[in-house]
């Protein structure tokens, strides 16, 4: 199973990014994205940002993953 995540935009390289989500650095596409700016956060399906943020979300979003991945590694699953 493929899921978006939220990530964090730290700079911006023409249509690309290099955003930060759960410790770890990735480069992402922003052709779908306008107006995209340091500090934004994304929802980022693979190499590509598919839909702006607004931080309030994307920590929301955050949160309940972490409390999924807490769940699934008390019950020795993998983590998504």
């Amino acid at each position: 199973m493929c899921l978006a995540i939220p990530m964090k935009i730290i700079e911006i390289k023409g249509e690309t990014a290099i955003v930060e989500g759960d410790n770890h650095l990735h480069e992402v596409n922003l052709a779908l994205i306008k107006n995209a700016e340091a500090g934004d956060y994304v929802l980022a399906h693979g190499n590509i940002a598919i839909h702006k943020l607004q931080k309030e979300e994307a920590e929301k979003i955050l949160k309940l993953t972490d409390e999924l991945n807490s769940s699934l590694k008390s019950r020795g699953g993998e983590k998504i």
